[in-house]
């Protein structure tokens, strides 16, 4: 996760020249070099919840991605109108894709009309092979094109001795050809699909998707549930944005990973809860004068018990926030 968007000052120190990615690289790794850890059991189904008429979600694993579970750690999602269904993301391998486009076709077999991307991370994207050839049109925030060119190479390279040779060969990345720069409706026939593009929040191209019938928002990453978040664009951009997606009147929301279904806007607690506390110690450490390293290391710390993948996420989202608040001293 690296390359967001971020006006820096005009004239910093060489000490303080990296943005916050490249400082989180130094530091601690690429944050999508997923840690090592046990790996899932193999899940021999492609389950799709109904969570409004028309309306289905499948929850990935709350898990770092590995060559058993495929990169299946993302929801995923689509809905149902009278002239054609639209995907919401497509898994994190081809393979994911592929279930997903079974799972699809044993509930409908109207055409595919839309293929919508939320942001470019792979346990999104990756899948989209699979519906290409479909005739779908692929949709995307107005940045994700640069963000697929600019990122895709590092991805598929990282990925292949997590995933494996088989599974990163087969991927191909799809960049959207009808773009999200504010907002945007889709018909799929007799319901009508809101899209909006964001500012830089967990990444610089995160787009959501409201269905008016079924009052269900697809909040993407910008919503983590039980999954600790993962900052690859802006501290303060998420926090902003977590007060705009509020205002949406959506009864219920898929997030991008953990439980679908949850009340909204109730579903964001947890998530504000956690950037209020991240934001308040990184900034007292700032005001220690404690550096990059020791700041991270201590950042948050009393949210752990609350989140599944806190130790291999948090510290990045700290260096992250460091790099930011230092400026606004």
């Amino acid at each position: 996760m690296v390359q967001r968007s971020m006006n820096s000052p005009p004239r910093r120190s060489p000490a303080r020249r990296l943005p916050g990615w490249a400082a989180l690289i130094l530091l601690f790794g690429h944050p999508l070099v997923w840690s090592q850890q046990a790996a899932a059991a193999p899940r021999d189904d492609f389950a799709l919840q109904q969570i409004a008429p028309g309306v289905y979600a499948h929850e990935g694993a709350i898990a770092d991605a590995d060559a058993i579970n495929q990169g299946d750690i993302a929801n995923v999602g689509l809905v149902i109108g009278a002239r054609g269904v639209a995907v919401i993301d497509a898994g994190g391998s081809v393979a994911v894709g592929r279930r997903f486009l079974a799972a699809i076709r044993n509930l409908t077999d109207k055409p595919i009309l839309y293929v919508i991307n939320t942001h470019e991370h792979p346990d999104h994207v990756f899948g989209d092979a699979a519906f290409s050839g479909l005739g779908a049109v692929f949709v995307g925030h107005k940045n994700l094109p640069r963000a697929l060119a600019a990122r895709g190479p590092f991805y598929l390279k990282q990925f292949r001795p997590i995933l494996g040779d088989a599974a990163i060969n087969e991927v191909r990345l799809v960049a959207p050809t009808l773009l999200v720069s504010d907002t945007m409706s889709l018909d799929l026939g007799g319901r009508q699909l809101t899209l909006k593009a964001w500012p830089p929040a967990h990444t610089d191209c995160d787009l959501t998707i409201y269905d008016s019938q079924s009052h269900t928002l697809f909040a993407g990453d910008l919503v983590f549930n039980e999954h600790l978040p993962v900052i690859d664009g802006s501290i303060k951009g998420w926090m902003k944005t977590l007060d705009e997606l509020a205002a949406i009147p959506a009864a219920r929301v898929v997030p991008g990973h953990g439980p679908v279904g949850e009340p909204w806007p109730a579903a964001l607690n947890d998530e504000r809860r956690y950037f209020d506390t991240l934001s308040r110690d990184i900034k007292a450490a700032l005001a220690r004068g404690l550096d990059m390293r020791s700041a991270a290391a201590a950042a948050a710390a009393s949210e752990r018990p609350k989140w599944k993948l806190f130790d291999a996420y948090n510290a990045r989202n700290a260096v992250d926030a460091y790099a930011e608040y230092e400026w606004d001293r």
